[in-house]
């Protein structure tokens, strides 16, 4: 069943470094269109963006040489925008070890190789509040969220600490559920996108047409 209604949604991947593709391959399976972002103009008519794992010190400095991350903030702060392992680093209210600027587009704290280098890479299953039972996640140099504020949901966790949460229109995972069989987090957050649609030509009831769109 795809979660979308008419048009496939248009669904960036910042193409930057890192598994990018895998995620356009998932986007492609479940109905939407994947577009390789590289450069601010490809931003434009996106109904959603992936910021994908890789190195978020390498991103950073490719956004800051080419003007790309201010352009970047304006658009993660307004559409829905999905960020796993770097990706969910860049999203980050704070960064840790070292510090780091990042978008402040999730009210987290994150650790950057909080459990490690590539050897401690793993495979682990969790619960989950999403349906359908524990969830298999893919950690590889993974970061660890330290803190969540009041406004985000913690829909997973391992050893007691976050790894995939939400606020609003984002949603952030330490781990790479694009390495997954598992699409139940890309299916939610197309589910984010099309509501985020939904909110923007809906008027509110009583008001005009032009009305202001409500958050996801």
């Amino acid at each position: 069943m795809n979660p979308h209604h008419a048009a496939s949604p248009k669904i960036g991947v910042l193409a930057l470094q890192g598994a990018f593709q895998a995620h356009a391959a998932v986007l492609s399976m479940l109905g939407a269109i994947p577009v390789e972002v590289r450069l601010p103009d490809d931003l434009d008519g996106l109904d959603g963006l992936i910021l994908p794992g890789g190195e978020s010190t390498t991103m950073l400095r490719f956004l800051e040489l080419h003007g790309f991350l201010d352009r970047l903030r304006d658009f993660v702060h307004t559409h829905p925008t999905f960020g796993t392992c770097a990706g969910a680093i860049l999203l980050a209210h704070a960064v840790q070890n070292p510090p780091q600027p990042s978008l402040d587009a999730i009210d987290i704290t994150v650790e950057r190789n909080a459990y490690g280098r590539q050897l401690d890479s793993c495979i682990q299953t969790a619960a989950t509040t999403l349906p359908g039972g524990p969830l298999e996640m893919v950690f590889i140099r993974a970061p660890r969220i330290l803190q969540v504020g009041p406004a985000v949901t913690v829909l997973a966790t391992r050893d007691d600490h976050p790894v995939l949460v939400r606020q609003g229109d984002v949603l952030a995972a330490t781990f790479h559920p694009e390495l997954s069989s598992d699409q139940r987090i890309h299916r939610l957050f197309l589910q984010m996108v099309q509501a985020h649609q939904a909110a923007a030509v809906r008027p509110a009831t009583g008001s005009p047409a032009s009305a202001p769109r409500a958050s996801a």
